[in-house]
């Protein structure tokens, strides 16, 4: 009795071709992401962690813990200032940061650049070119905005900055693994949708945009 066994080619998450680090840009943004600069990603994390238990949690609102932050700072000031005369300590001063302008325009044009795309995908989508993808673009919608009711925006934002700095990552230390098993998982969705658009997708009237080519 001869088995047949199904194979299909593994492809990398999202059809991307290229590297994990060249795909997040190959910048430093990259090299945070994927925590190549430890030090930085820590902070960002503690400091996102931070923000969120003392906003959320502990109920601060920003202006007054803004001020509170201004006090302290002040105060720690006026005592060095004063007490360097005393033990021959160096005056206080004001530490430079600054972001130079090419990293911000890089940033721009960046965010500017998957804006476009993102906008030019839906609209693809919405023009009725591909009825199941614009079916499940629909339903991730859906799924998106009852997540988002669970939570408040901050609690959001958090999650999104914890799962921005943490999920590339462990990605990119099992990538075969994730990368198999979502191949597999999508051959098979691929499969009980070709039965289906057969019978159902195939009789539903598509938009003036799916027919303008």
């Amino acid at each position: 009795m001869a088995i047949t066994v199904r194979t299909h080619r593994t492809t990398k998450l999202f059809g991307r071709e290229r590297p994990l680090h060249d795909a997040l840009g190959g910048h430093k943004a990259a090299d945070i992401i994927l925590w190549r600069e430890r030090r930085v990603s820590a902070s960002i994390v503690a400091g996102a962690t931070v923000a969120w238990y003392l906003f959320e949690v502990a109920g601060y609102h920003f202006l007054s813990l803004a001020c509170y932050l201004a006090m302290l700072g002040m105060l720690v000031v006026f005592i060095w200032a004063n007490a360097s005369a005393f033990f021959n300590l160096p005056a206080p001063r004001i530490p430079e940061i600054f972001v130079s302008e090419r990293t911000t325009r890089q940033l721009i044009l960046a965010l500017h650049s998957r804006l476009t795309w993102f906008v030019h995908r839906l609209y693809d989508i919405a023009c009725g070119k591909d009825i199941k993808m614009f079916i499940l673009t629909v339903f991730s919608l859906f799924i998106a905005s009852v997540i988002a009711s669970c939570f408040s925006s901050l609690t959001l934002l958090y999650l999104v900055v914890l799962g921005t700095m943490t999920l590339p990552v462990m990605y990119e230390n099992y990538e075969s693994e994730v990368d198999h098993l979502v191949s597999t998982a999508v051959h098979d969705l691929r499969s009980h949708v070709g039965d289906m658009d057969s019978g159902v997708f195939k009789k539903i009237p598509r938009g003036r945009g799916a027919t303008a080519n």
